[in-house]
């Protein structure tokens, strides 16, 4: 897999837009925090039509894929903001197409985007997608351009990070430098890779299809919630069958949250399924790093080079 370009940095005064590519929006005082965040730091945030609802999804897709489409094509967007996760997103991307040369010189369908608001079509869309859960399809799908999205709090999670993860995130955007994560090392030395992060049930539904990028040189960073020990079990048993891990060169892991299993079923804990199922790959690879569901979630840019210390328990940004 070859490295991702960075967006160019944001600075106060830019617009970020906010879309909801995913679940139906259900908190939203935690979204109102979220979007102030943005807005203390001198950003300006657009948010609009964020609460249709369709089943459990945030409205049908051709609603929601044309949320993402206005806010890519829109010359003055600097930065999308996912809301939420939940699920839905990959549904967006089975008749999507990232646009990555120039601003289209054209009307966008029905009439939304006019054609004055397109100041400059020769310049190159290149913009920030932030989120992670769900939003690992959309990540996924914009790094197979060359684009690096930022696995990171959504604008539903963002009030509830510590302030170090909140300044983090902003200094990732803003052009500064990344403090490495320390977590528990499982030995098998130190290698340099490509960082893909990604919520694990949602990269297993993706491998096989066209939205699975080059996983060669990879190091991946998994995190996910509320899968029962087995299911995950499942999961990394596919990824061992298909011969992935064979082709990465370490792995990060985040956190596994409500990952138990029920009171009085028999079973492996999360952290023996983890065990069993990746430790004789014989690779690097670091467990308990700060990052996913249901507490600090550090930011991690998508497609970047980064190393990972297996002995040391540490992954840096080169």
């Amino acid at each position: 897999m070859k490295s991702c370009q960075l967006p160019l940095p944001l600075k106060p005064g830019d617009l970020l837009h906010v879309v909801t590519p995913s679940g139906a929006l259900r908190e939203i005082e935690a979204l109102e925090k979220g979007v102030q965040i943005w807005r203390d730091r001198g950003y300006r945030v657009e948010v609009t039509n964020v609460q249709e609802k369709w089943g459990y999804l945030a409205g049908k897709d051709e609603h929601r894929r044309r949320q993402l489409q206005e806010a890519w094509h829109n010359p003055e967007v600097k930065g999308i903001l996912c809301a939420r996760g939940g699920y839905g997103s990959t549904r967006l991307l089975e008749d999507w197409r990232w646009t990555v040369s120039e601003y289209p010189n054209i009307t966008i369908d029905e009439g939304e985007i006019s054609q004055s608001k397109i100041q400059n079509p020769k310049s190159k869309i290149e913009k920030w997608l932030i989120g992670f859960s769900d939003v690992t399809a959309l990540l996924w799908s914009l790094c197979q351009i060359g684009i690096a999205g930022v696995h990171g709090p959504l604008l539903t999670t963002i009030a509830s990070e510590p302030d170090w993860s909140i300044q983090r995130l902003f200094d990732l955007v803003e052009g500064r430098s990344l403090q490495p994560l320390q977590g528990l090392g499982w030995g098998g030395g130190k290698v340099s890779g490509i960082l893909l992060p990604a919520n694990l049930t949602v990269a297993t539904h993706l491998l096989g299809t066209p939205l699975q990028p080059e996983l060669e040189e990879v190091i991946l960073a998994l995190e996910d919630v509320t899968e029962f020990p087995y299911r995950i079990d499942r999961q990394l048993t596919q990824w061992r069958m298909m011969g992935i891990f064979q082709k990465v060169k370490g792995i990060a892991l985040g956190r596994f949250s409500r990952c138990e299993a029920p009171e009085g079923i028999p079973s492996f804990s999360i952290e023996e399924v983890l065990r069993d199922r990746l430790s004789d790959l014989g690779i690097p690879i670091v467990s308990d790093l700060p990052f996913g569901h249901d507490g600090p979630n550090a930011c991690l840019p998508m497609g970047v080079p980064v190393e990972l210390d297996g002995d040391r328990g540490m992954l840096s940004f080169t």
